[in-house]
This record gives C-alpha cells, structure tokens and sequence, in this order.
C-alpha cells in the first residue's frame, strides 16, 4: 500500500483500498487553506465534487493561519502581567474580518472570544497559565475557525453538520505520561469504531469538524500537539474505515529534497506510508509524524494535495 501524492483536481488513481464500498472520504485543511474567502470558495469546489462522487465528506481543519501562535503569545503575556487588549482584539478581529469576506455573522465566534477572555483575565490574575488553561485556550482557535466555515458553507447551499470533535475523540491515558503531555500532547484510540460510524451516517451533509483537540477521559480538553490536524484527519479516517484521507496543504506534496535549497528537487508522485513515516519524523514538515500510523495500521489510501 502507498502514500499517494497528485495534483488536486486530477482524476483519483486507481489504488488498492481495504475499504473500496466505503462512502466517507476525510478531508483535512490547515490554518492557511482555511484564513481566506477565496481559498474557502476552492474548499467548497472541492467538496462539490466529492459529492459528485456519491461520496460522504468529512472536514477537519485547523485554526486561522497565525491563530494558535496569537494564542500562545496572548497567554504568555497575561502570565507576565502584561497589557493583553490589544493582541485580544486583533485575534477577535481576524475572525470578524474572515467573516465579513464570507458573508456570515461575526457573532458566530463571539462566545468562543468571551470565553477566552475570561481565561486570560484569570492568568493575569494568578501569574501563570495551567495545562489545562492552555488547552481549553488553544481550542478555542479550531472551535471559532470550523464555526466560520459551517456558517458559510450553509451559506452556498449545502448541507453541513458542525460536530465538536472532542465528542469524536478520545485521548488515552499513559500511566507514565506527565500531565502537561498527556494534555497538550494527546494520543487517542483509532480503531474501527462502529459506533462513530452510525452515529455520523444519521447526520445530513458533510461532517464539519475540528482538528488538533479531543477530550480526555475526565472530560477535559486535550490537544493533539502543534500540528496535530494532520493526526486528527487520519484518526477519523481509521475509525471510519475511509476510501481514503486527503490533506490538503499550501504544497504540493513531498520533494526530493528541499526545493527552497536544491532547485532540481523532484516531485514524489507516490510513497510507501514506511517511507514517508521517515521523512515526517526527520522533519521533513509537510505531515505531522503521528498522523501516518493509524492509516498506515488500517491500509487506507493516504493523498497530499
């Protein structure tokens, strides 16, 4: 089995699938594919014809390119007692900008921003930010960003069912894990899970969805690690026995070397999930490590656009 990688809009290939009856296709975007009118007008176009496909989409994306770094800063600079308004207002202000270029209601994220500002005024108070402040904190860039792109796919016409993944997923609990990792650095169970799969195939649409968070077993919210939208895509994947998982990004996919440096870098047209396990774990930033295990254990056709 391979890891695949092609042009976006190219017809698929003819790939070896243990899934080929299955109906769910999992999309995940990240921060960039999802911070602008126009790239979520080429979501939309993609999703088109994934339905045109017969097929059932799943999307999970990420926060609005900038938004989780926004965070991190804004809680850091409560911790020191520094002056957050500013920065606070900037990261609300993207959102409402985003918004207004999609046509939707700004007030759509203005609970998710309210609940931020609580938190933060809290930090400021105590000097310093738990764990469990800095996930429920981070979350809230992945909760505001999908509520953005459910409303404006409404918008277009289709029928879109907002899920919270921390319904969807479940971390594991490591008896030797450090809080701090166990939270902010989670892993979850991604077996065959027959009971997500009828309790998705009852909505209507497409399944919108947030990646990077789940829940822990005690309720509270974890995050899969930065970058971590990758791992999230390819869990719903495996628990869904998907045709396959695409992860769309700002590149085109994995190179010979960088092509930044090495200009004669060749484009990687197919991989063995081994292989491209070696180049995401040396670095190689176009997949999150963790994201290629649980397709790579489930055989299920992975493809970078």
């Amino acid at each position: 089995m391979s890891l695949n990688i092609h042009a976006a809009l190219e017809p698929e290939r003819e790939v070896e699938t243990p899934f080929p009856d299955s109906t769910w296709v999992v999309l995940k975007f990240g921060g960039r594919s999802v911070a602008t009118a126009e790239n979520w007008s080429r979501i939309a176009t993609i999703l088109r014809a994934r339905l045109d496909e017969g097929l059932r989409p799943v999307v999970c994306h990420s926060a609005l390119a900038g938004v989780s770094n926004a965070l991190i800063e804004l809680l850091e600079t409560a911790e020191r007692g520094g002056e957050t308004a500013d920065l606070f207002a900037k990261i609300v202000g993207q959102h409402d900008a985003l918004a207004a270029d999609l046509g939707v209601a700004a007030g759509l994220t203005k609970a998710y921003f309210d609940i931020v500002e609580q938190l933060v005024a809290g930090v400021r108070l105590v000097g310093e930010a738990s764990a469990k402040i800095h996930a429920r904190v981070l979350a809230t860039g992945e909760l505001a960003a999908t509520a953005l792109g459910a409303a404006y796919l409404k918008r277009l016409g289709f029928d879109v069912t907002w899920l919270d993944a921390r319904e969807l997923l479940r971390s594991i609990s490591a008896e030797d894990a450090k809080e701090r990792t166990a939270l902010l650095s989670a892993r979850c169970e991604f077996s065959s899970d027959s009971v997500l799969q009828q309790r998705l195939a009852a909505t209507r649409g497409i399944v919108l969805t947030q990646g990077f968070i789940a829940r822990n077993e005690d309720g509270d919210t974890v995050l899969l690690g930065r970058g971590g939208s990758d791992t999230t895509g390819s869990y719903l994947a495996s628990k869904l026995d998907a045709l396959r998982l695409e992860i769309w990004t700002d590149v085109p996919g994995f190179f010979s070397a960088d092509p930044r440096t090495v200009p004669s870098a060749r484009l990687i047209r197919a991989l063995h999930y081994q292989e491209a396990q070696e180049i995401a774990s040396a670095g190689g930033g176009i997949l999150h490590p963790r994201s290629i295990s649980p397709v790579r254990r489930s055989g299920i056709p992975l493809f970078l656009r």
